[in-house]
């Protein structure tokens, strides 16, 4: 698993043969099928193994946050984008590889998304929302931000800063709920 957390993370999931994991693993062939049914299902243990340790750490933040919506959006973001961040290889996995794997592994990161907006709903479930708005959908919408913001994180030339991706996706889920977004966004708006 080590070996497939690096290589699946770089040269990537679709460049990493059983022989190459097997070599720099230094296993055999028969080894490592005695454990996997082949690439998919070990690169689903990883994802799987990621999503749980960083459905831990945001339920962990959220517990420790203030009991404000505010609070709980800051604690919850920051702690999940720094847990991806924190090993690059990690985000990659999680962020860019599973979905290259194509359908192979739809169905756990299904249940990944489903976890975490689980945990979105519930943090926010005690505070006031705009009442046409669907819990679960802004849950899926804030998800597909965190995910894109990441990808940007990985992809980019110049990877933005942890705090503007803080930044961006507390915006993001504050603005969606209808309310101010920052205290910077109460600021008047420039005129002449």
């Amino acid at each position: 698993m080590t070996a497939a957390y690096t290589l699946y993370a770089k040269p990537g999931f679709a460049a990493t043969t059983i022989e190459r994991l097997c070599s720099e693993a230094r296993i055999s062939n028969r080894a490592f099928y005695e454990c996997f049914g082949g690439r998919e299902e070990l690169l689903q243990a990883l994802h799987e193994r990621c999503v749980e340790e960083s459905l831990a750490v945001v339920a962990k933040a959220l517990q420790e946050a203030p009991n404000t919506l505010d609070g709980r959006i800051k604690a919850g973001i920051r702690a999940y984008i720094e847990f991806a961040t924190a090993d690059w290889r990690r985000a990659r996995i999680m962020h860019v590889e599973v979905r290259r794997s194509g359908d192979v592994l739809t169905m756990s990161r299904q249940r990944a998304v489903d976890a975490f907006a689980r945990i979105i709903q519930e943090a926010s479930a005690e505070f006031p929302q705009e009442p046409h708005l669907n819990r679960r959908l802004l849950a899926l919408g804030v998800i597909g931000a965190l995910q894109e913001l990441l990808i940007e994180w990985l992809l980019s030339e110049t990877q933005p800063a942890i705090d503007e991706l803080v930044a961006a996706a507390v915006h993001i889920f504050m603005r969606s709920l209808g309310g101010p977004a920052t205290a910077s966004s109460t600021r008047p708006a420039h005129t002449g």
